[in-house]
């Protein structure tokens, strides 16, 4: 089993930064890739970004080069440091950790509001 607990969210002007995190406790060992995700009401879950055991990253194009996933494993804790923000990057975004496809755990979710 896997917990994760994210925290950091909040309400943040457009072009402001925030930085979010994920607490992951219990089978930490067996996590291959840690990841964070967003969804707005009506719509699916979307993938964000997410960081690999062995440290390689990917990011959606939508938030490439504003967004950066890292680690601290002596901390067991992943981050999200969200630079210049958008009104549409508004959502609660959710912290994953995948054992292998199919077989993942998901945090509560943080809510972030970006005011135009």
């Amino acid at each position: 089993q896997v917990q994760l607990v994210e925290s950091g969210g909040g309400l943040v002007q457009a072009g402001e930064s925030l930085t979010l995190s994920c607490a992951v406790s219990g089978s930490i060992f067996t996590i291959n890739k840690m990841g964070w995700y967003r969804q707005t009401p009506g719509k699916q879950r979307d993938f964000i970004a997410s960081i690999r055991s062995g440290g390689s990253t990917n990011y959606a194009d939508s938030v490439k080069g504003r967004f950066t996933i890292s680690r601290d494993n002596a901390k067991n804790t992943v981050y999200l440091q969200m630079d210049s923000l958008k009104p549409e990057d508004t959502a609660v975004y959710y912290c994953n950790g995948e054992i292998l496809p199919g077989h993942d755990y998901w945090g509560q979710g943080t809510q972030v509001t970006v005011s135009s």
